[in-house]
């Protein structure tokens, strides 16, 4: 078996795929591409699994090709959904086709001069200058409307399984449109291979079947499977529906690291094969030595480690690891004020906050910062006793009656943390 899917069938990244296609990657060096739909200004973490399959394919010695789909992305892929997409106009479309660029160039190798370094193209580039008429002429009228309709996409959407009646004539072309980037990468970038999510089964084999009819060539089909949690619940989203993104400006390094921290223990089995370059036998010692005291959580942080500097590099890892030892009392004040507001604010999460003016905070009694200040508690008396039972806490650390806050307390210059016990939290944001 060739050496690529060997490595995404034990990996469990492995759907289908057309016959010959081991064979082709036996025979040479192949090019493949996996595309990717410009829908926001940032992918999220449902896009990783076909930027790992791209990095896997480029380390096995072939050649990626990561298409953003600026044309594409005018449309919208019936694949999967139940309703049309809302259309974006040109200005914003190209400006997420620009992020999406500089996104997928951290995660691939297009440098150097090796035979398969990493290419990104831009499907908008060679359909902007096609008119509808020679569309039609010269591409349509290679692809039958019965086999367009006979594609799972297609028949979900006309008969109300998706959960809506119809399809609008512009998501019915999206198939022939892919298809004819398929088409066009096999003339002009010699790719062989189109590899995606197993709901682009139908897209991508109506691009073989485009080169077959339209150029009398042979290319090739590869699919994943599409990503659940072990519950059968959607991977990728927040309880409330929020994804989690790549862009450490819409998902902070910290957030991202705890939604790896919080996989079950099955969830994590599988994910840690799934995005991760950890080897078949580091993975099975992994898992191991987890079963030995799943209280550790050995997957969990392993992955959560692993996917975060994948990502957001080391430094970034870091920081989230020290942000997550604030909750559990194994960090320093200084970690804590050296924290950037929204890592602060999503750490401490719901707990209660109110503005006051740096005079009402700096330098000023902690007895009265406490009670009458911040109004965290009742009164003088609670706040003197508190403190007298070893109780109270700013910035996780215990203090005394003669403490006060001063500018260098502040964390990212605004915030004081305010604590009695273990469990009760109160912020102040000092203007």
């Amino acid at each position: 078996m060739n050496s690529f899917i060997e490595e995404l069938k034990w990996r469990g990244l492995f759907a289908d795929m057309m016959p010959g296609t081991d064979e082709q990657l036996d025979k040479e060096m192949t090019t493949a591409y996996i595309g990717f739909d410009p829908t926001a200004d940032s992918l999220h973490i449902g896009s990783l699994i076909q930027i790992k399959i791209l990095a896997h394919f480029q380390q096995h010695g072939h050649k990626p090709i990561a298409l953003v789909g600026g044309a594409t992305g005018m449309i919208g892929d019936p694949s999967g959904k139940s309703a049309e997409r809302n259309l974006l106009d040109e200005a914003t479309l190209l400006h997420y086709v620009d992020c999406l660029k500089n996104q997928l160039s951290r995660f691939l190798d297009f440098s150097g001069n090796e035979p398969n370094r990493a290419e990104l193209v831009n499907n908008y580039d060679w359909m902007k200058n096609i008119s509808f008429l020679d569309f039609a002429k010269n591409v349509g009228k290679n692809i039958t409307v019965n086999y367009m309709m006979a594609k799972d996409s297609v028949k979900k959407r006309l008969s109300g399984e998706a959960g809506v009646d119809g399809m609008s004539f512009t998501e019915f072309t999206y198939q022939l449109i892919q298809g004819y980037d398929f088409l066009h990468l096999y003339q002009n970038n010699n790719v062989r291979l189109q590899m995606g999510g197993s709901d682009q089964w139908g897209n991508i084999t109506t691009g073989t079947e485009l080169i077959r009819r339209k150029a009398q060539g042979e290319a090739f089909a590869l699919t994943v499977p599409l990503i659940t949690k072990a519950d059968g619940s959607k991977f990728g989203k927040s309880e409330s529906g929020e994804n989690y993104w790549l862009d450490k400006k819409k998902t902070s390094p910290y957030k991202f690291y705890q939604f790896w921290l919080n996989a079950t223990d099955t969830d994590a089995e599988r994910f840690i094969k799934f995005y991760t370059f950890l080897n078949q036998n580091e993975i099975e010692a992994l898992i191991e030595e987890h079963k030995t005291a799943p209280h550790e959580r050995t997957l969990q942080r392993k992955l959560a480690e692993e996917v975060t500097v994948w990502v957001h590099g080391r430094e970034e890892y870091e920081k989230a690891l020290k942000a997550s030892e604030i909750l559990f009392g194994r960090s320093t004040a200084e970690d804590l004020v050296s924290l950037d507001e929204q890592t602060f604010l999503e750490i401490f999460d719901g707990v209660p906050q109110k503005e006051l003016s740096k005079t009402d905070v700096l330098g000023v009694n902690i007895v009265d910062l406490f009670s009458e200040k911040s109004g965290f508690l009742k009164s003088k008396s609670e706040a003197t006793r508190e403190i007298k039972g070893n109780a109270i806490s700013v910035n996780k650390e215990k203090v005394n009656d003669t403490f006060t806050a001063n500018e260098n307390d502040l964390i990212d210059g605004k915030f004081l943390l305010l604590q009695k016990g273990k469990k009760n939290y109160f912020i102040i944001k000092a203007n």
